[in-house]
């Protein structure tokens, strides 16, 4: 995120306006899906639209609204609420029901694809994409009320036990097969560790955290319920994978998505484990920083 962006007051409280429905889904699930699920029903489908106002504050401080991305904005988290409602009265048993999917398939190729991006200056795309997470979470977590999810960010101990050992399998593996595929490259130098700390915690909030969210929690927590837990697992990671084509270039970059696919193999051990978004989240977190911060 640009810096200079950020310090405008309007700007700062779109962020923290968009990280709130998931701080708040994550470290008091309980009292975040009984505030849902005690709204009135058109309440309760309506309220997600007012994921526009990050949007709205945020164009408006740089000059550039639109009423077609407030109409996104406003109408496409309605949407995913009046869906996840619809899957949730078909799929009672909550086994997984097509719609899930469509939103799931939606939300990942919006991302991927950069459907949304040009609603946002450069640098602030990333809120674009929290506010999609915040829709998910909304219609998912509160509306659809799936179980299994593991979202909870209160991090106990077994958290830091089950990532961190995922990490120290992935490691091995990974460092010598990208530093062979002349994918990797060790950085020279050591970072200070305030940076490390900062570096650590916003890759863990702003990038692990989302993404475990969506392929560990809602998309290999629903495939398990159609096949086995391996199963799941591979088809999981293949399309954590194939999520990472185009990073780092404009084509495929197939080195890239065979350790990201690799990755995903130990997110998911991480995650279930015992089930928990914020074990995966460590392993992601640690492996993306190590990146970052001295391999590139």
């Amino acid at each position: 995120m640009r810096p200079q962006l950020l310090a405008q007051p309007a700007v700062m409280l779109a962020a923290c306006l968009t990280l709130l429905p998931m701080l708040a889904a994550g470290f008091v699930p309980e009292r975040f899906c009984a505030a849902v699920k005690g709204l009135p029903l058109t309440a309760r489908i309506l309220v997600p639209g007012t994921l526009f106002v990050p949007y709205a504050l945020t164009a408006m401080a740089v000059g550039r609204l639109s009423p077609y991305w407030l109409a996104t904005y406003a109408l496409l988290p309605i949407f995913i609420a009046w869906m996840t409602k619809q899957a949730a009265e078909s799929d009672p048993e909550q086994n997984g029901n097509w719609r899930d999917y469509l939103l799931l398939a939606g939300l990942g190729l919006a991302v991927d694809l950069r459907w949304l991006e040009p609603a946002w200056p450069n640098g602030l795309t990333a809120m674009g994409k929290m506010l999609l997470v915040d829709a998910g979470i909304y219609g998912f977590l509160g509306v659809r009320r799936l179980r299994g999810v593991g979202f909870d960010i209160r991090l106990r101990l077994s958290d830091l036990r089950a990532g961190l050992r995922e990490f120290l399998h992935y490691a091995p593996i990974a460092i010598p097969l990208g530093l062979f595929l002349g994918f990797l490259h060790f950085r020279a130098g050591w970072p200070t560790l305030s940076r490390s700390l900062f570096a650590y915690l916003f890759t863990f909030f702003f990038i692990a955290i989302p993404e475990e969210l969506f392929f560990r929690g809602w998309v290999q927590n629903l495939l398990e319920r159609r096949m086995s837990r391996g199963g799941s697992l591979l088809i999981t990671s293949v399309l954590f994978g194939l999520a990472h084509w185009n990073k780092r270039t404009t084509s495929f970059n197939w080195e890239y998505v065979l350790l990201a696919a690799l990755a995903g193999i130990f997110y998911g051990r991480a995650w279930r484990a015992e089930r928990r978004v914020g074990a995966s989240a460590i392993t992601h977190a640690t492996v993306d920083t190590m990146w970052s911060l001295w391999l590139k």
